[in-house]
């Protein structure tokens, strides 16, 4: 797909991220929506400075990628589309954990247009993260078996444990073809085929591992700036260093199917006659896949 050659592509780091000029999100061509397709496979976030849509456009401008969905769990804002999540930095911090968005959902997030409308002259930064490079930073024995697990995801940052979903540790991009790690601090409580301990301390190397700075990029927003970025192989964090307003909405785009690298090798680690002694993640691992009739015999 060629790139139209009104527009100026900057790489931004070695890992991913491009900042791209010349394009109006707000008169959207096919053309245009295929180069943004493009360049979001290329570079896994890309960044469209002096943007500044009004909601509807923010919101008509998404629907050309797929269904919209508002935040399932945060409390929108009357006054904007409901495709539209806003966060208001006055009413109660930022994303300061490493993420990749609503992977506690059976079909995550395919991707987040994010509209950053004020922000502070210094500080509130974002950074991401390529799980791509973080799954080829790994040892051959270790994507072995890494290729053989599922972890469990839920909703308890946002005080709704009882939303779960069940993914591969990897994944395959559905369009790119390569494998990706797909574990985050936030929302990965369990892997599905460890015990407790070697989960725990399974997952807390790879959520560090993900961190890398080799993997990552850090971007100094400006208002009116679009960010968009795929959430099938990244994940991101904000740096909460900043005093003063910054406020972003959100549209996201929702229906992902999450492919394994390959069908889980070993049956999932649970214990029914142990439940009362075991830990809380135990337990949830252990009634999410009764209910999907996924214990076997």
């Amino acid at each position: 797909m060629s790139i139209s050659s009104n527009w100026t592509v900057r790489r931004l780091s070695g890992a991913l991220g491009a900042e791209v000029t010349g394009v109006d999100i707000t008169a959207p061509t096919p053309e245009l929506i295929d180069g943004i397709r493009a360049l979001l496979n290329e570079h896994q976030v890309i960044f469209l400075p002096d943007q500044s849509p009004s909601p509807d456009a923010h919101v008509a401008f998404g629907r050309h990628f797929g269904k919209l969905e508002g935040h399932p769990n945060l409390e929108a804002d009357s006054s904007l589309p409901p495709e539209i999540f806003q966060l208001k930095a006055s009413r109660g911090g930022v994303a300061d954990e490493w993420h990749t968005d609503l992977t506690f959902q059976e079909q995550p997030s395919i991707m987040s247009i994010l509209h950053m409308v004020t922000c502070p002259d210094v500080g509130g930064d974002t950074m991401w993260t390529s799980l791509y490079e973080a799954y080829d930073g790994l040892s051959e024995p270790m994507k072995d078996m890494l290729e053989g697990l599922t972890a469990l995801h839920d909703a308890l940052p946002h005080n709704r444990p009882e939303q779960m979903a069940v993914h591969p540790v990897v994944r395959v991009h559905p369009d790119t073809g390569q494998k990706a790690l797909y574990v985050n601090e936030h929302f990965t409580r369990r892997i599905v085929e460890l015990n407790a301990e070697e989960s725990d301390a399974l997952l807390r190397h790879l959520t560090n591992w993900v961190k890398h700075p080799r993997f990552t990029v850090r971007y100094k927003w400006t208002p009116g700036t679009i960010g968009i970025w795929d959430n099938r192989c990244t994940q991101h964090f904000v740096l909460n260093d900043f005093e003063g307003e910054r406020i972003i909405q959100r549209v996201t785009i929702v229906g992902d199917e999450v492919a394994g690298a390959r069908p889980a090798q070993w049956k999932p680690w649970v214990r029914e006659g142990r439940l009362s002694a075991t830990s809380r993640h135990d337990r949830q691992l252990y009634f999410y896949l009764k209910s999907k009739n996924k214990l076997g015999s």
